[in-house]
């Protein structure tokens, strides 16, 4: 089967949409991927480990009004010639949209083309955008409104032929607010790769420069949602009895300097480091170079029924994970007896739990031994893409 992947940003990277893209090539079918490139640097088509990726060269103001996908026609009137021509000329057969901001777009080509359409959606997009600064400040306030995207996400769920979701969480929040048969949805969640914890190339210097400290390990971006805050200020209980701790922050966000401020104000400068964002071929240095990884997040609906890649990277080398009491999350931890659940933004608590594996060897081996059992038998990015096969083969 032809299927036209339809992604609403750059690529690469996206670490979903590749292992997807691979999954369903390996099983017989061909993968075209219509995705956007707002800087023009890009090939406007080429061919990555079998994924035809062809790219639409979009004006740079065409990237603000993406925000306003729901609020004005214009971003989807902008994008519909161009994935009508990608459509037709790959003689697509299935089309697999990623996320709900593009969606508008196909569904309104597809209203005269009539293909199957999978919607996957990453994440709850109308919920999240609840937490962001130019959905909540300035002009953004009066013009986003995501109520409105709720409504035609909910509108694309019933009118798409098969969803996917990327927690057991996510499909009952839709499930229990849309009248939907229980079959339409798969959960596709976004485990690891094989061989991403053994198929690298370690780089020592990464793993020298920690191997004096006690790192607690947070990777992804680091917005104030993220909680990371609640870590911070967690180092006035924690330095005292692990003096050779380092939080160690692989990732960035627009909102850092107030993190910042926060570690220069509490004079804890030695004890947080931000690394920025860092080649992803170097994610396994730094998991070998931790102790623990940490999803300090806070708790919104979207939260509660999605998981976070890095969960699964840090189980996958044996860190015990230390995650909010978000739902689908606590959920993971409580079944494979992974990790360990903090009630959201308290810093005791938090604090507590990672006293708690510092100080029980025992404890902490058996929590480590646990995630990688888990992540070998389980939560693996073969098993997904055994249910992404077998949904295509069902439509």
């Amino acid at each position: 089967m032809n299927i036209g992947m339809i992604l609403d940003n750059a690529f690469p990277p996206d670490p979903r949409v590749e292992n997807e893209a691979f999954t369903l090539i390996n099983n017989g079918h061909a993968i075209y991927l219509f995705c956007l490139d707002y800087s023009h640097e890009q090939k406007e088509h080429e061919v990555i480990n079998g994924i035809n990726i062809f790219r639409e060269r979009l004006p740079k103001h065409l990237y603000r009004f993406s925000a306003l996908a729901y609020t004005f026609p214009y971003y989807h009137r902008f994008l519909q010639n161009g994935i009508y021509d990608f459509i037709k000329n790959n003689d697509i057969q299935a089309l697999h949209i990623h996320d709900i901001q593009v969606a508008r777009s196909v569904f309104n080509i597809n209203k005269k083309l009539k293909l199957p359409i999978v919607l996957d959606l990453h994440e709850n997009r109308p919920e999240i955008m609840k937490s962001y600064p130019y959905v909540t400040e300035g002009p953004g306030k009066f013009l986003i409104n995501p109520e409105r995207w709720k409504k035609f996400e909910y509108q694309y769920i019933k009118r798409a032929d098969k969803v996917i979701v990327v927690t057991g969480e996510a499909k009952k929040h839709y499930l229990d607010n849309i009248s939907l048969s229980a079959e339409k949805i798969h959960v596709v969640p976004n485990f690891v790769r094989p061989g991403f914890n053994t198929a690298y190339e370690p780089d020592n210097d990464i793993i020298k420069r920690y191997r004096d400290r006690y790192v607690i390990l947070y990777i992804g971006d680091t917005g104030l949602r993220r909680g990371l805050a609640t870590a911070i200020n967690s180092l006035d209980l924690l330095v005292p009895e692990i003096p050779d701790i380092l939080l160690l922050f692989i990732g960035k966000s627009k909102t850092d300097y107030r993190l910042k401020d926060m570690v220069r104000k509490n004079k804890m400068e030695k004890y947080v480091e931000f690394a920025g964002w860092q080649d992803k071929s170097l994610f396994p240095s730094f998991l070998i170079a931790s102790r623990i990884g940490i999803c300090p997040i806070h708790r919104n609906l979207h939260h509660d029924t999605t998981y976070a890649n890095k969960l699964f990277q840090y189980m996958a080398f044996g860190r015990p994970i230390v995650v909010s009491n978000c739902t689908a999350q606590e959920n993971l931890v409580n079944k494979y007896q992974c990790g360990m659940v903090f009630r959201d933004r308290d810093t005791r608590d938090f604090a507590n739990k990672i006293l708690a594996l510092y100080r029980d060897t025992k404890l902490y081996e058996r929590l480590s031994g646990n995630a990688v059992r888990a992540i070998e038998s389980r939560l693996n990015w073969e098993k997904a893409g055994n249910d992404l096969v077998k949904l295509y083969k069902e439509l």
